[in-house]
């Protein structure tokens, strides 16, 4: 199966590993029809999410794709390295690239387990590739086969229970470094998603002093007004914020730092308490912020304390969810297996209709005396005969197919 997954992730890559190799959504298109022109690479899927970054792909031979989709990662938009990239690198092959997609979408493979997140994130990763003109067959029907794992994980099983959530968990993080945000001034940088459910946690909180930072200020009014919480503000305009902030909460897509060390030096804090609580990847929040008196900093891997507290209820709800991965994987082998035996058995069908369009012509011609009736009978009969036979041989080539690939 010339199938497999090259990937990054928060498993295997620190988050200041994983910003380095970030795609601007802007991009995503520029280097899908990049991927197109690298020859062992027939179709790809980027999957990109703050704690991943996988290349999904159905290759010519393994060897020379893996070679080549690695090119592409070091060449794509990134200079010279400090870091060996290949030891954070993990390369999975055949079946167990399709796997681990599957627990991917169903949120067994998240720092955050059960995250609501991912399947909206895979379910982009395709919609993406079908925009880039790089999907074709398998990864079309592989992440078909996902996105369904994931939902019915997420609608049968309780792998989605309770509102654990990054957001949820930055919001808990950020009540654990003050010991409450009853009265806390907050600065939420980001309209989108993300800063869409931290609002909304706010809101549950209790928090009634807010101010949404977007570089689209229509964005920010909108999440404003939609929510009826906090004001809107240019991410342009967010150095005065700071001044009067205890907690900043940030998930914009900037390519870039959006708050620097200078940039707080210039709010004039006077060494108040600071809590910035960090969720993007790339990074929004330079760490240098850190030698200031009074600034905590906590970016999204620094999250796992807060979330491995919450996650017992979703840890039960694993065995559920492996059983969905098992049957949805079993029906893509069998699916991909069978497609090797395809081009056989249409062969065969045509060469036996056409034995047993010419048998009959000639039947006929022998017998010019049977009526129109008698006709579609015999018609009908071969019909059946052939297909009869046919059963059997094809059902043989399919099982044989799969062995063989396995």
């Amino acid at each position: 199966m010339p199938l497999l997954c090259l990937g990054l992730s928060h498993r295997t890559a620190p988050v200041e590993v994983r910003e380095r190799h970030a795609f601007p959504p802007s991009r995503m298109g520029e280097a899908l029809a990049a991927l197109r022109d690298y020859e062992a690479v027939r179709e790809a899927i980027m999957l990109q999410t703050c704690g991943r970054l996988e290349f999904y792909a159905e290759v010519d031979d393994y060897e020379q794709g893996i070679a080549q989709l690695k090119s592409f990662l070091l060449n794509f938009r990134h200079a010279a390295l400090e870091y060996d990239l290949e030891s954070y690198l993990y390369t999975l092959l055949g079946a167990e690239a399709a796997e681990h997609l599957l627990r991917v979408a169903t949120g067994l493979d998240s720092m955050l387990v059960g995250e609501a997140e991912i399947l909206g994130q895979v379910k982009d990763a395709y919609v993406q590739a079908q925009r880039g003109a790089s999907l074709g067959p398998t990864l079309h029907r592989l992440f078909r086969e996902a996105l369904r794992a994931g939902k019915t994980a997420r609608s049968t099983t309780r792998i989605g229970s309770s509102s654990l959530s990054l957001a949820t968990a930055a919001v808990e993080a950020a009540r654990a470094q003050r010991g409450t945000l009853t009265g806390a001034a907050v600065v939420l940088a980001g309209a989108g998603k993300m800063g869409r459910t931290t609002l909304r946690r706010l809101r549950e909180e209790g928090v009634s002093r807010v101010v949404v930072a977007n570089r689209t200020l229509a964005h920010a009014r909108d999440l404003v007004e939609s929510l009826d919480l906090g004001e809107p503000l240019a991410l342009g305009a967010l150095e005065p914020a700071l001044a009067a902030a205890d907690v900043l909460i940030t998930s914009t897509g900037s390519a870039e730092f959006i708050l620097t060390k200078a940039m707080l030096e210039a709010a004039r804090r006077d060494e108040r308490p600071l809590v910035i609580v960090d969720l993007a990847v790339p990074r929004d929040v330079d760490p240098e912020v850190t030698s200031l008196p009074g600034v905590t900093l906590i970016d999204v891997d620094g999250l796992r304390p807060v979330i491995e507290e919450r996650l017992d209820v979703r840890r039960e709800a694993i065995p559920d969810v492996e059983a969905i991965i098992t049957r949805s994987l079993d029906r893509f082998v069998r699916w991909y297996d069978a497609r090797f035996a395809l081009p056989a058995i249409a062969s065969l069908a045509q060469k036996a209709e056409a034995i047993r369009a010419a048998e009959l012509e000639r039947l006929f011609a022998r017998c010019p005396e049977m009526t129109q009736r008698e006709r579609e009978q015999i018609i009908s009969m071969s019909r059946t005969i052939v297909s009869k036979l046919l059963h059997s041989a094809i059902t043989s080539l399919r099982e044989e197919a799969e062995l063989s690939v396995r």
